[in-house]
């Protein structure tokens, strides 16, 4: 056993400790939570306003504050990048982080403060090493060295009031490059802040190609170009080749599914262990702390307070919500939180289903609006990479990127959907692998099923266009968005943003 890691794994127990309290203590630790948002924020302007100073219990809360999202918010928000103090929390926030959401070009502004900061986004990444370590007593991971790929600052939107960028990058920034070299975290600060992204990619390849790394974190889809390019230029044959020594990959903003293939093949034969966490905008809510389990674990003691409306009632009067302790596993979820930098019952825009309870347990199965529902069909994000990753591996084939859209018929109001899908490795026929797709979809999403021309309906066998390489990635530098949490928009109900794709491919 490593004595320096072995010395790490003690500094974390107090961690490990603190989360078994979520087993039985899940009420009163969310209830607490909540009189501290309350409290701290009475006096703020919107604390004025909604009458926090009165609020005794979660009746209350739930009585005087609305439902929000951001543009409920977005007044307030423009006021503090203004530099006003005690507006939707107390004191001053400075930094702001863009929302890395996919379905639409307006830039959101997610106010991220100082307490939010340490207190939820930072504690996130302390507790993804905890649970890695109490899990792993083999580990060797303080010998090596840890990449974690950073978005960056955007100096459009950054002003002496308020500095705004990736929520990864204002994560980066609270490490100083003193722990960075204590902690053995690469790259630099100064690296981790260049700008242009093709020369910040390149100068942290020069600097991981000799490492004995041991652990990467960032999203996979930029993990992915960075870990190519380096070894383009490497001359080795394999990540694994090239880094012998990895023990884990904490991944998260986005669905690891269509990218684990390329991973698990290119360490191999090393197994690493893939840990998913759901680090957004506006906070830090889980962790896999279990990785033969694919749940993560709601984070109870992150400044957060949960709230969760019911699909079947989404989006319609009178819907209600409940509080963690009324939630019930099996049930699909739109998530609301609460938090230490200010946001009031702000709807995220995603799915979540839990699996368990005591502790709370959870699953992302989508977004509360990135679906396609043209025939009845209502396909998720979720049915969709799944049914993809089964595609895949029945045919042998890997895929990099793709992106699903309707197309309606002119004359008529049949049509079908098209899949753009940039492969790594092409399936053998093409012709059979669109099959074994359309099987797959119909498998997970019985209302495509059922509205299918097969079943009577008017909704056509989808088809396949194959991307040129690097298809996705330019189409996203060409919109400023290449690198940090950005994401490719996988499936939208208009054709815009796929056309686009489609005029690029050609």
């Amino acid at each position: 056993m490593d004595p320096l890691t072995s010395i790490a794994r003690s500094y974390f127990s107090y961690r490990i400790a603190a989360m078994k309290r979520y087993d039985d203590h899940f009420e009163q630790l969310q209830r607490d939570t909540l009189a501290f948002l309350v409290q701290r924020a009475a006096k703020t302007v919107w604390g004025r306003e909604h009458g926090y100073d009165s609020i005794k219990d979660y009746a209350d809360f739930a009585a005087r504050v609305p439902f929000g999202d951001y543009a409920t918010h977005k007044p307030y928000i423009l006021r503090m990048m203004d530099g006003e103090h005690d507006v939707l929390w107390k004191g001053r926030v400075k930094y702001f982080a863009t929302s890395s959401g996919t379905t639409s070009d307006n830039i959101k502004f997610i106010p991220v403060s100082y307490r939010g900061l340490h207190k939820c986004h930072m504690q996130g990444g302390h507790d993804v090493t905890a649970s890695y370590l109490h899990a792993h007593p083999e580990s060797e991971v303080a010998k090596g060295y840890s990449l974690i790929l950073t978005g960056n600052f955007n100096p459009k939107y950054t002003t002496e009031k308020a500095k705004v960028g990736d929520v990864s990058a204002i994560m980066a920034s609270a490490i100083p490059q003193f722990l960075r070299s204590v902690l053995h975290i690469v790259p630099d600060l100064e690296i981790a802040q260049i700008q242009d992204i093709n020369q910040k990619y390149e100068a942290i390849g020069d600097v991981i190609k000799d490492k004995r790394l041991v652990s990467i974190s960032g999203t996979p889809d930029w993990l992915l170009v960075l870990l190519n390019r380096t070894l383009e230029r490497s001359g080795a044959k394999s990540f694994g080749e090239l880094w012998p020594h990895m023990e884990f990959f904490a991944h998260g903003g986005m669905s690891m599914m269509p990218y684990r293939p390329i991973y698990e093949a290119q360490f191999a034969p090393r197994q690493i262990t893939f840990i998913e966490n759901y680090n957004a905008s506006e906070g830090f809510f889980g962790v896999q702390t279990d990785t033969t389990d694919p749940a993560m674990l709601l984070m109870l003691d992150y400044d957060v307070f949960y709230e969760f409306i019911p699909m079947s009632e989404y989006g319609k009067p009178g819907a209600h919500a409940v509080p963690l302790w009324e939630a019930e596993p099996g049930v699909d979820y739109a998530l609301l939180v609460s938090t230490s930098s200010g946001l009031w019952r702000y709807d995220i825009g995603d799915v979540v289903r839990f699996t368990r309870k005591a502790p709370y347990k959870f699953v992302i199965v989508g977004r509360t609006h990135q679906c396609i529902n043209i025939w009845g069909e209502d396909l998720s994000v979720q049915q969709a990479e799944k049914a993809l990753s089964d595609a895949c591996a029945a045919t042998g084939a890997t895929v990099i990127e793709f992106a699903v859209a309707p197309l309606v018929y002119a004359d008529s109001a049949a049509g079908h959907h098209q899949w753009l899908i940039e492969f790594e490795k092409r399936p053998a026929d093409m012709a059979q692998f669109a099959a074994v797709l359309e099987k797959a979809v119909r498998a997970e999403d019985h209302d495509y099923e059922h509205f299918s021309v097969d079943a009577g309906g008017i909704l056509q066998p989808l088809e396949i266009i194959e991307a040129r390489p690097g298809l996705f990635y330019e189409w996203m530098d060409a919109r400023g968005k290449f690198g940090g949490q950005h994401k490719v928009p996988r499936l939208s109900s208009k054709r815009n943003q796929f056309e686009e794709l489609l005029a690029l491919n050609k």
